[in-house]
């Protein structure tokens, strides 16, 4: 029996394409993370940072760099709990971003708060606990931002990419302590209570597959 006009159309017709997988999906998550940054230009610009900008746009920017760390580490999770593998082609771009929202943090830092006068900001760093955290993040972030391209995971070899890049739960850790130490200051861990929260969770998971993995079936 011959097929149908329309089955034969249903089964020529090209598979419709997952909205993950399509191009402009990475243009989109591209933009939505240049969102923060556009939002403190502007309020730079048009004096809308309060009464302290540069406390207002360092902090900014330190806490936008803990948000899309944090998302980066979700990513894994996330794909498997939804069952979602597309989700992993989004990895690196958010973690170059993290690196980027990191680095313009040290910059506002520097130039803000110490008129980029490196030997006062390397005073600035032996002498306080939590810019000596946040610095030693960001010095850790750089390899993994440095190798974060195809030619370098073929140069390393995949084991030893793989290795390296679990350096970012280090860096996660590290990074919430630089912000609970900032943070004590102030009497307000509210907020990095929130962070460590979710980070627990998200470590968590990642030791309760690994010991799954090892148990015995």
């Amino acid at each position: 029996m011959s097929a149908t006009p329309a089955a034969a159309r249903a089964r020529s017709a090209p598979a419709k394409r997952h909205p993950l997988l399509h191009p402009a999906a990475k243009v989109v998550l591209f933009v939505l993370c240049l969102l923060p940054l556009s939002w403190y230009v502007y309020g730079a610009f048009a004096d809308r940072l309060g009464a302290n900008p540069a406390e207002t746009l360092i902090r900014g920017l330190g806490d936008w760099t803990l948000r899309l760390l944090w998302i980066t580490l979700a990513v894994t999770p996330v794909r498997t709990w939804i069952q979602q593998p597309a989700l992993a082609r989004f990895r690196r771009m958010l973690g170059l971003f993290v690196f980027f929202y990191a680095s313009l943090h040290l910059l506002a830092y520097g130039w803000l708060d110490k008129g980029l006068d490196l030997s006062e900001i390397l005073r600035d760093i032996a002498k306080r606990p939590f810019i000596l955290m946040g610095f030693t993040a960001w010095i850790l972030l750089i390899p993994l931002a440095a190798t974060s391209f195809n030619r370098a995971i073929k140069a390393l070899g995949a084991p030893r990419w793989q290795m390296l890049h679990k350096l970012v739960y280090a860096i996660a850790v590290i990074g919430l302590m630089h912000f609970i130490w900032m943070r004590a200051g102030k009497n307000n861990f509210a907020e990095p209570a929130v962070y460590g929260a979710i980070l627990t969770v998200l470590l968590g998971w990642r030791l309760w597959k690994k010991v799954a993995r090892g148990a015995p079936r």
